[in-house]
């Protein structure tokens, strides 16, 4: 009975809400190809949530099949005339169509349309981050504090720039800051790269030097990461802690700040990534995703949302990336064939493809070995 109980704790906190997290990103993003797709005059055949056997499904009165399939990591939206899935291009299919149906096909449609289509799915992932993010903040607020320090710790990259307790963050790098949370995201994602912070002290502007030491860091649920920390601390008193409140048009425009935050932290990442200044072993997967919707399901339904949120601009943005098999990849095949007036070669494109959907697929299993790196310890 207790293995049960185990498995039913479980599904009910790890399964239900990372799957309800990746069906509606998967949904949005889906809807948005279907939606610009129908718009420009494509036929489409099916809309699927997921891969591999259908589970259920209908067909609408527009001969659009929509169906829930066995396999729940991902989804696609399948155009008339496209061979499979990943919509691999086929033009030598055309020439079975009367001039009617051609136009009618995901191939046969102008050029500025097939690419709208595809672009369409990323950019409903980043509306559908920044309505969320604005329902959170027009909801529950936002948690702020003054740029005032509090502390600062012995021996830490702020003790020996000359930082002390009391000083006015004004700006970093020519960055103003009105938040100590400006401050922490600028610096995080900077481990070991020089910084220029100006502090006002006694009514005069100062600027300090100072390189963010890379630091490991555990979170409340037990999760390590690698941040760039400088070593200053605010409290209730300094910060003023409150919640700042804001009205719909002023939600929308901080939902769209923070998604520009994730996006500007996720190439800083990855610039890390590449100069040795972060680990690899934060690029997560599936299993590490599951985990993170078990965990902030524990504490609400602001948090999933709100990491709902991250996941959806961070797959509208892997997404864009200009990797054949990825929408990314399709819009620089557009790229070209607008230069040079026609379509890359069928031969062209179905290496493309393959080295694309290698690619992919060694990122995936980087990212699982990971995630099962870190269950494991």
């Amino acid at each position: 009975m207790a293995y049960l109980a185990d498995m039913f704790h479980f599904v009910l906190g790890y399964i239900v809400p990372f799957l309800l997290v990746l069906t509606l990103i998967v949904f949005v993003h889906e809807m948005g190809h279907y939606l610009v797709g129908r718009w420009s005059g494509i036929r489409i055949l099916a809309f699927a949530i997921g891969f591999g056997p259908e589970l259920l499904g209908y067909t609408d009165k527009r001969g659009t099949r929509w169906k829930v399939c066995a396999i729940p990591l991902g989804g696609y939206v399948k155009f008339f005339g496209d061979e499979d899935a990943a919509s691999v291009p086929d033009y030598s299919r055309l020439d079975q169509y009367s001039t009617e149906d051609r136009g009618r096909t995901f191939l046969g449609a102008k050029l500025w349309k097939r690419a709208a289509t595809v672009a369409a799915g990323p950019v409903a992932n980043f509306i559908l981050a920044i309505a969320i993010f604005a329902v959170l903040f027009s909801i529950y607020g936002k948690p702020v504090a003054d740029p005032v320090v509090a502390e600062v710790k012995e021996n830490s990259a702020a003790a020996q720039a000359g930082v002390l307790p009391g000083d006015l963050l004004v700006s970093i790098d020519g960055t103003p800051v009105t938040t100590f949370d400006d401050v922490r995201r600028y610096v995080s994602i900077r481990p070991e790269t020089p910084i220029t912070i100006q502090i006002k002290r006694s009514g005069e502007l100062l600027d300090l030097p100072m390189v963010p030491q890379r630091t490991e860091i555990t979170d409340q649920f037990g999760n390590k990461m690698e941040l760039g920390i400088i070593g200053i601390l605010t409290n209730q008193e300094t910060g003023n802690f409150r919640l700042q409140h804001f009205g719909p048009i002023e939600a929308v425009g901080q939902g769209v700040i923070e998604s520009w935050h994730i996006v500007t932290g996720t190439f800083n990442y990855l610039g890390n990534l590449v100069t040795g200044r972060m680990k690899a072993d934060q690029l997560g997967g599936p299993i590490r995703v599951a985990q993170a919707s078990g965990q902030m399901a524990t504490i609400g339904v602001a948090a999933v949302l709100q990491l709902a949120a991250v996941l959806s601009v961070s797959i509208g943005l892997l997404n864009l990336m200009p990797v054949p098999v990825l929408d990314g990849g399709h819009l620089m095949f557009y790229a070209v064939e607008a230069v040079r007036g026609k379509p890359v070669g069928p031969g062209a494109q179905d290496i493309a493809f393959r080295i694309g959907f290698a690619m992919v697929l060694m990122l995936m299993v980087f990212a699982t070995w990971n995630d099962i790196s870190s269950l494991l310890g």
